[in-house]
C-alpha cells in the first residue's frame, strides 16, 4: 500500500515520496528587482533538506504587465535564468524534484506595476478595471508562457507549472463568470480551457517528454462537472500532473457538495472526486498539517500527492520528523498569517523556539 512515504515516477523522473511544497509568494524576501536573493535560496534549501519529494517555486512572472506585485520573481528575460537556477541546484543537491511555476495576474495584476492590465473578457468591477485582450495578444501572451518555460529549463528545473487558479489569467479563461468571449477561447468548456491546453501542446513540442508539465486549477471555475472536462482537456494536451486548489472565487464552491463523512474541506474533495476521472497524477492541497491527514489520502488512493502550505513554513522538517516519527511544530491558522508578516510573531515559530 503507497502511503506519503512511497516513491513515484513521472516519465524519466523518480520523486522520492507523495510530500510537495505548495507554490507560496515569499514577498518578504523579493526587492523590487525580482531577482533571486539569498534568502529565497536559503529557504527552497531548507525545506528540501526538510525531506520534500517535490517542491513548486512560488508564482514566477512571464511578462511585466502581468505582476500581481511590483516584488514579483519573474522570467521574462534571460537575465533572471542565473538567479532562479540557484534555487533549482539546492532543491536538486539535497534530493528534492523542482518546478517552477509560471505565471500571470491578468485582471489581478498590481496597478502599481502593471501598465495595462487585460483580461479575456472587458472587467469593471470592485475598482478592478480591465480590457479585454485581442487574439493576436492572447497568441502572444501564449509565447510569454512557452519561453518563461524554456527559460525554467535552461535554470535547471525539472518541468513547470502553469499557474491556472486563484483567479489569475489562466483562471480567468477558466471561469464562465469573467470569461464572455465569443470566439474560440471563450463559451464551451474545450473552448475555456483553450488558452492553457496550447501553451501545454507547445511546451510538450518544444521542450521533449521529459519536461514535467503540471497545471493548477481550480475545482470550482464552473461546475465540479465543468472542472473535470478541463482537466480532461488538459490531459489530452500533454499534461503531466493536475495540482487542484481553488478557482476565480475562492468564497463559490458552486456544486461541490461535500459529504458529511469527508474529513476534509470542499477544496480538497473537489481534487478527490477530480483524481476518480483522471490518468494523471493529482495534487490535493489546503488546510491540511498533519501526517495523519496526508498519509489517509494517499493510502486510500483519494489523491497521488499532498501538498503542504504553511505546515511547511513553520516546520521546514515536517517530512523528515514525520518520517522518524518525531514532534512536529503546528501551524495555528491565524486568520491573517503571521509568517508572512515577518515571521516573528508566528505562533508556530515562537512555539518551536522555546
Amino acid at each position: 500500500m503507497d502511503n506519503i512515504f512511497s516513491k513515484i515516477h513521472i516519465k524519466k523522473h523518480t520523486i522520492k515520496n507523495r510530500i510537495v511544497m505548495a507554490p507560496m509568494v515569499t514577498f518578504k524576501y523579493i526587492d523590487e528587482s525580482g531577482v533571486v536573493t539569498k534568502e529565497h535560496v536559503e529557504h527552497y534549501e531548507k525545506r528540501a533538506k526538510g525531506g520534500v519529494g517535490l517542491i513548486i517555486t512560488e508564482a514566477v512572472c512571464i511578462n511585466p504587465n502581468g505582476r500581481l506585485a511590483q516584488r514579483q520573481l519573474r522570467f521574462w528575460s534571460d537575465d533572471y535564468i542565473d538567479g532562479m537556477s540557484k534555487i533549482a541546484e539546492v532543491c536538486h543537491l539535497n534530493g528534492s524534484k523542482v518546478i517552477a511555476q509560471i505565471h500571470h495576474a491578468g485582471l489581478n495584476s498590481s496597478k502599481d506595476a502593471s501598465k495595462d492590465i487585460v483580461a479575456p473578457s472587458n472587467f469593471d468591477k470592485d475598482g478592478i478595471l480591465a480590457r479585454e485582450l485581442e487574439v493576436f495578444e492572447i497568441h502572444d501572451l501564449q509565447k510569454d508562457f512557452i519561453h518563461a518555460a524554456k527559460r525554467a529549463k535552461k535554470a535547471g528545473f525539472d518541468g513547470i507549472e502553469l499557474h491556472g487558479a486563484h483567479g489569475y489569467l489562466i483562471s480567468q479563461f477558466l471561469s464562465p463568470e469573467i470569461n464572455k468571449r465569443n470566439d474560440l477561447y471563450g463559451g464551451s468548456t474545450k473552448n475555456r480551457a483553450r488558452f492553457a491546453s496550447e501553451i501545454i501542446e507547445a511546451i510538450r513540442s518544444e521542450l521533449g517528454e521529459e519536461f514535467i508539465i503540471s497545471i493548477r486549477m481550480g475545482s470550482n471555475d464552473g461546475s465540479l462537472k465543468e472542472a473535470i472536462e478541463v482537466a480532461k482537456e488538459f490531459e489530452g494536451a500533454g499534461v503531466d500532473l493536475i495540482d487542484v486548489s481553488f478557482g476565480f472565487n475562492a468564497a463559490k464552491a458552486n456544486d461541490i457538495e461535500v459529504p458529511e463523512n469527508f474529513a476534509y474541506n470542499w477544496i480538497v474533495y473537489g481534487g478527490t472526486e477530480m483524481k476518480k476521472q483522471l490518468k494523471v497524477p493529482v495534487i490535493v492541497v489546503n488546510d491540511i498539517k498533519t501526517p495523519e491527514q496526508a498519509n489517509y489520502l494517499v493510502e486510500n488512493k483519494l489523491s497521488d500527492f499532498v501538498a503542504l502550505g504553511k505546515a511547511l513554513l513553520v516546520d521546514e522538517e515536517w517530512v523528515n520528523e514525520a518520517e522518524k516519527k518525531e514532534p512536529i511544530s503546528k501551524c495555528f491558522g491565524c486568520k491573517r498569517c503571521n509568517w508572512f508578516m515577518g515571521g516573528s510573531k508566528c505562533p508556530g515559530i515562537i512555539a518551536k523556539s522555546k
